[in-house]
């Protein structure tokens, strides 16, 4: 057995180009190295692999059995090797084939994905895109692992350690269905608090939101008569029912089910962010892929 830790990669080469040459000089000439430095490393080799390799011929050198049996797995080797190392080629989408994975919520869903899905499919007609449910713990280690190319999520709750870049930033807005008594102006905060309300609760049943953090610090308190876990639902019950929902503005933008109004509460928005891990942060297909997104919205 050749033990590969006595190998340099330059006798690799060295051999490969004997291989092709059978001469010692051409080798030299090809690799731009001296005859000595050739004839150096031949003796290297000759001593590793326990064969002479080549041996003098009337033209030239000639290969022994065991460096024939060489030639053509040394050749896929390096060449296999420099592909490897050779520089990252730029990325042609209309000839792509890849499938991207990203993971959003529902809400993530409707305000990004959506509004990219038209121009990836144009410019990338090969390729296929999975969206999986986000989980806000695993993010990280998904993205880690290469399960997923891309999150979608809060700037706020993003996991450290993960590139990100901001999307847009997001406000709240209060809405109910068209022609809801209590909507046809700008309730009052007393108004307001009187309303019933329906409620996001990612983690599911949970009665409290950034609301009612923002109503506590001015005194007041409402009344939330529904917790649900997804905001498309919630728009759902706000065009059937009477409730009322603070919700976030771009899934009700341009809604004609719905009226939508200035809330009495100054409430905090957010922005909403891309993420990925720094494995993928040079890769020009990765590269591309987040500048379509960012670009749809």
């Amino acid at each position: 057995m050749v033990n590969l830790r006595r190998l340099d990669l330059n006798l690799l080469v060295t051999l490969d180009a004997l291989l092709a040459e059978h001469n010692v000089t051409r080798a030299a000439k090809r690799l731009h190295f001296s005859q000595p430095s050739i004839s150096v490393h031949l003796a290297k080799l000759r001593d590793i692999f326990g064969d002479p390799l080549l041996l003098p011929g009337p033209r030239g050198m000639r290969p022994t059995a065991r460096a024939d049996a060489l030639r053509e797995p040394l050749r896929q080797a390096l060449e296999a090797l420099e592909r490897a190392v050779a520089p990252a080629q730029a990325f042609d989408p209309k000839a792509a084939t890849q499938t991207w994975r990203v993971a959003a919520s529902d809400y993530g869903e409707s305000t990004i994905v959506l509004p990219a899905i038209a121009g990836l499919r144009e410019a990338s007609p090969g390729s296929r895109l999975a969206v999986v449910e986000l989980a806000p713990s695993r993010i990280a280690r998904q993205a880690e692992q290469g399960d997923i190319d891309l999150a979608f999520h809060t700037s706020e709750g993003s996991p450290p350690g993960l590139r990100r870049r901001v999307l847009f930033a997001e406000r709240y807005v209060l809405a109910g269905r068209a022609g809801h008594p209590r909507l046809a102006r700008r309730p009052t905060l007393a108004q307001f608090c009187r309303l019933d309300h329906v409620i996001v609760s990612p983690d599911g049943g949970g009665f409290r939101g950034v609301t009612d953090d923002a109503l506590a610090a001015v005194g007041a308190t409402r009344r939330v008569a529904l917790s649900v876990p997804h905001f498309l639902f919630v728009l759902s019950v706000l065009a059937s029912t009477d409730l009322v929902a603070m919700v976030p503005e771009r899934l009700v933008r341009n809604s004609g089910a719905l009226r939508v109004v200035e809330a009495p509460v100054d409430v905090p928005g957010y922005e909403m962010a891309m993420l990925w891990h720094e494995r993928s942060h040079r890769d020009p297909a990765h590269r591309w892929l987040r500048e379509q997104v960012a670009g749809a919205v």
